[in-house]
Parts: structure tokens; C-alpha cells; sequence
């Protein structure tokens, strides 16, 4: 027999092997053999070669040009043929029923009361095989194995990054509370370890899967490559079986897990901790979440996009503003672009009228200042009515057949017929003094952004002034939304210290600040998606950004 022992080739994989001469295998010696003999199944290195064919003249060896044409290497034979379960017995029979490859007890346990258990030596005489696409197969799989294996490594690092940028956050806020909160403190570090702890492993556990089942691809398609063009029929209807059924653990295992999204921590101070030292039990909430940025630019824009405007409709689609580009685009569940339309001059801020009709202003500083209406109709979006104004046009809202729209100084209350019923509030000491504007599910409160002097100002339903909220963070607030539940979420700020505040529903109390450590761009718009429980904000360079905290 011919003698030979297996090498490893290829770093990803145990399973491609040489042999070694057998006349230095005699001696002892582990030479690499560079030729077949087929007349005395035997393999030779090249120095060994030459009295074979002095003493063989007629012999005709194969050299490693064709290697197709040497025998199949018993490992291959071996990893190939063994049973998985039963690892002692070799693969016979093909139970067509359960589609699955069995040994004879496998045959005896599992497919004793089967049918169709035929055995492979009789079914390869009419089944054909195609070795090369299911190389192809593997190779595609294992690029996208390696694409969910560097996500799940580089989400690994992200979590790290946002678990050390909340550590300062707590040294910082640990600073104004006396030594009696050493015991606190540690109970808040322990928790957020272990989230840290938990996260980390979630992604190990995805990283070792695909380092499994990249392994077990890649010693697959060694196999199949090393018995391509050899006629070893059961081999490769083995084989066959093994790649589909390793391709379909595969494509399953990458469609429930996704590129985009990255685990991330923060920590949340409470701003009461020295009134309610006593009742607490940590220094503030530690959460974590997932953040993905989704690119919204498409093939016609001729600038970069500056999303200045969110909505999500009732159907989960959501819309966003596209100012640079002069379009509204129409945004799928998965945040991809399925249409987009164009309007007249720099749209800026959109809301719901109805479940399918939005409202979107536009502006040009001179000339144009108006409402443009937009219906969804079976994922298009169809331009309507147009409302021209007599002053800038900024921010929208609308609350039971009130328009509110700003003029960048001023807030003003109008009809869907674009009658002026008032002018609610306004502040000309600067400008962008009234920039964006919400309203409270209940229509009786107003919010609105003071750009300029770094506010957050609740108006009555009256436009009298309820609450003016400030805080260290709060820097160039643009975007402004109200939650279901009542909350409003406030962003703004420019790399590195953009920011989303959380503020309560009277306009005076800091909820909560969402970190956005890494952010090179400025928050312009911001919207909370209650389907998926989601922050969606929009940003000033071709993306939006999607927070799920959890």
C-alpha cells in the first residue's frame, strides 16, 4: 500500500495533506513525495524517482502537475467517511426520509422504522454530484463568516471602549458625593461589570461559533477540492450531503445575527443621589443597548445628506429630510431607501397629519417659505397641497388640525388651510432663538430649541413660557421630539460632544443623557420609533444613527 502522512498546507485547515516517500519512509526519513506511481501505488520524492524509473521503464509516474490523478489521502478518506455520532463506524446508508447520512447503527437506532434507507454505494450510481459549486458555496460562506466573526470582535472593543468612557463618567460624578458612598459606588461598578461580563460573553459565544463553523467549512471544502476530479462516487456523495447540510447550519446562523449592530454600555447618574442618598442602591442606571448607523445617501444626490427631519408612520416605514439634497426619502423597517421625492427648495423639518399624509417645511432664506404635503402610497411618495407663507419656515409640528411651524425667532399657530391663527411666542434678541419645535401628545404643552442661548423653553398651550431647562450639556440643542409616554428627547452639539438629553415632561428635570462616545458628526434630528423601542437620529453626513437601549 501506499504510504504517506498528512502535513498541514493551508493554516485554516487540518485536512489537506501531502505524503511522504515511501522509499525514505523505509529509512526512516520524512521526505515530501513529489510523484505518483500508479503501477506500484507506491509514492516517490523526486530524488527516489530516478532509479524507479531506470529500474521501470515502462512505469508511467504522475508527477505533482497531476495530483488530480493520485488517490484520495486516508484522512480525507477517514474525516470524510467516519460517522459524526458513532465515530468507530463509517457512513453506508442514505436515509432519504429524515435526509441524512447514517452509519449501520444509526441505521439500527434512528431509521429502523424508515422506508427509504438505501445504501451509498447504490445510490452514487445515479446520483451526480457538483463538487466545485459547493466550493464556491463554502468559500462565500466563510467570507461572510468572517465579515459576522470581525463584527462580533470589533463589538467586543466598542463595548470595552463605551465600558471605559462610562468609568469616567462615574469617577466624575463619584467626585461630588462624600466618602460615605464607597459602599454604593462598588455595587454600581459590580453591576455594570457584570453587564460587561454578559455582553462580552454574548459575543465570544458568536465569535467561537464562527470560528467553528469557519473550521468545519474550511476542512469541507479541502476535502472536496482534494476528491474534485477523482472518481470516488461515495465520497463525493458524502461529502455532498456534509457541505449542504454544513452550509445550511451556516446561513442560518448568519441570518439571525447581524453586521451592523454593536453592544454598548452607559451609565446614567441620578441628579437626586444627594437628596435620596439613603434610598438608592447604585449611583445610577447602567445600561446597554445597540447602536448602528445606516447610510441613507442614494445614487442621485449630488451632495452629502443632512437628515434634519424624522418621522416614523404608523406602518413602521419611516421618513426622513433630506436638506442638503433637497428630497424626502422613504425608509423601509431595515432603514433602507426604497423611494424619495423632491421638493422645491432646502426642506428642513416634517410631521404626521395622518397615517398617510406628512407635512414638511421648506425654505430658502429669500424667496420661498412654505408647507409642502407628501402622501405615502404604496411605498411612493406623491408631493400634494403647498401652504406659502409670509416668513422663514423651520421647525412643524401638528395637533389635532393645528399646525405649529417656526420662523427661527418666532412660533406660530396655523389651520391645515394655512390661516395664521396666531403668533404663540417670540424671542428676537438673537438668532435661531425658536428653532425646532414639539408637541405633548395632549396637545397643552409646546417645546421648543433655543439654538443661540443653549435652551430647552415648555410652553403653555397659550404660548406662555412653563419651564426653561439648561444644563452643563446642553450645547446648540437643534432637534426636539416627545415620546409616547411623555418624555422629551432633545439633541444637538458638535463632534467630539454631541449629545441626546432626556428631559421630563414639565421641561425641567434631566432624565437621562445618551452617550455618544466616537461620534464624529453633529446630531441634527432626532425621533423616537415605539415599534422597536429605538432612538433614531439623524446626522449631518449621509447617515442616520440607531440606538436600542435595552
Amino acid at each position: 500500500m501506499a504510504t504517506f502522512s498528512q502535513s498541514i498546507i493551508d493554516k485554516g485547515s487540518d485536512i489537506f495533506h501531502d505524503f511522504l516517500c515511501y522509499t525514505c519512509a523505509d529509512k526512516k526519513l520524512d521526505n515530501t513525495a513529489d510523484f505518483y506511481c500508479e503501477s506500484c501505488v507506491k509514492f516517490y520524492c523526486g530524488k527516489c524517482i530516478r532509479p524507479h524509473s531506470q529500474l521501470f521503464t515502462k512505469h508511467d509516474p504522475f508527477g505533482r502537475g497531476d495530483m488530480k490523478k493520485w488517490p484520495v489521502t486516508k484522512k480525507v478518506e477517514d474525516f470524510l467517511l467516519k460517522c459524526d455520532v458513532h465515530k468507530d463506524k463509517n457512513l453506508e446508508m442514505f436515509c432519504s426520509e429524515h435526509s441524512e447520512l447514517c452509519c449501520t447503527n444509526c441505521a439500527f437506532l434512528n431509521h429502523r422504522h424508515c422506508k427509504k434507507v438505501t445504501l451509498i454505494s447504490d445510490i452514487v450510481k445515479s446520483h451526480s454530484t457538483d463538487l466545485q459549486q459547493l466550493s464556491i458555496s463554502i468559500l462565500s460562506i466563510l467570507k461572510e463568516m468572517k465579515k459576522l466573526q470581525d463584527s462580533q470582535e470589533a463589538s467586543i472593543q466598542s463595548v470595552q471602549s463605551s465600558y471605559d468612557e462610562q468609568l469616567r463618567r462615574i469617577e466624575e460624578t463619584r467626585q461630588t458625593i462624600n466618602a460615605a458612598l464607597d459602599t454604593i459606588e462598588q455595587k454600581t461598578l459590580k453591576e455594570m461589570k457584570d453587564t460587561l461580563t454578559k455582553l462580552q460573553a454574548s459575543s465570544k459565544s458568536d465569535v467561537d461559533e464562527c470560528i467553528r463553523l469557519r473550521d468545519e467549512l474550511t476542512q469541507l471544502r479541502d476535502a472536496i477540492q482534494d476528491i474534485s476530479e477523482k472518481s470516488k462516487l461515495e465520497l463525493s456523495f458524502i461529502a455532498t450531503r456534509k457541505c449542504e447540510d454544513k452550509i445550511e447550519q451556516s446561513t442560518t446562523f448568519l441570518n439571525t445575527n447581524s453586521l451592523q449592530d454593536k453592544f454598548y454600555i452607559t451609565f446614567q447618574p441620578n441628579s437626586e443621589i444627594v437628596q435620596y442618598l439613603s434610598k438608592l442602591s447604585g449611583l445610577g442606571r447602567i445600561e446597554h443597548g445597540t447602536k448602528s448607523e445606516n447610510h441613507v445617501k442614494i445614487s442621485s444626490d449630488s451632495k452629502k445628506c443632512t437628515i434634519t427631519g424624522i418621522l416614523v408612520l404608523p406602518d413602521r416605514q419611516v421618513l426622513v429630510v433630506d436638506n442638503e439634497n433637497n428630497n424626502v426619502k422613504l425608509l423601509d423597517q431595515q432603514y433602507q431607501v426604497v423611494s424619495h421625492c423632491s421638493v422645491t427648495k432646502w426642506p428642513i423639518d416634517i410631521c404626521q397629519i395622518t397615517s398617510s399624509e406628512v407635512a414638511v417645511t421648506v425654505d430658502d432664506s429669500v424667496n420661498t417659505h412654505g408647507v409642502q404635503f407628501i402622501t405615502v402610497n404604496n411605498r411612493q411618495l406623491v408631493q400634494g397641497r403647498k401652504l406659502q407663507l409670509q416668513h422663514k419656515c423651520g421647525g412643524i409640528a401638528f395637533h389635532q388640525g393645528d399646525l405649529y411651524i417656526t420662523s427661527f425667532t418666532a412660533l406660530y399657530k396655523y389651520t391645515l388651510n394655512g390661516k395664521r391663527v396666531s403668533k404663540m411666542y417670540e424671542d428676537t434678541s438673537d438668532g435661531y432663538t425658536v428653532y425646532k419645535c414639539a408637541v405633548s401628545s395632549t396637545g397643552d404643552k409646546l417645546y421648543i430649541t433655543n439654538y443661540r442661548q443653549h435652551k430647552v423653553l415648555t410652553l403653555a398651550r397659550d404660548g406662555s413660557v412653563l419651564a426653561t431647562f439648561t444644563d452643563p450639556a446642553l450645547e446648540g440643542p437643534r432637534g426636539v421630539h416627545v415620546t409616547p409616554a411623555g418624555q422629551v428627547l432633545v439633541c444637538g452639539g458638535i463632534s467630539p460632544d454631541p449629545f441626546i438629553l432626556q428631559v421630563d415632561s414639565e421641561g425641567k428635570r434631566k432624565l437621562a443623557t445618551l452617550g455618544m462616545e466616537n461620534c464624529m458628526q453633529t446630531l441634527v434630528s432626532v425621533c423616537y420609533n415605539r415599534h422597536t423601542a429605538s432612538i433614531i437620529v439623524g446626522l449631518d453626513y449621509n447617515s442616520i444613527m440607531v440606538f436600542k437601549v435595552q
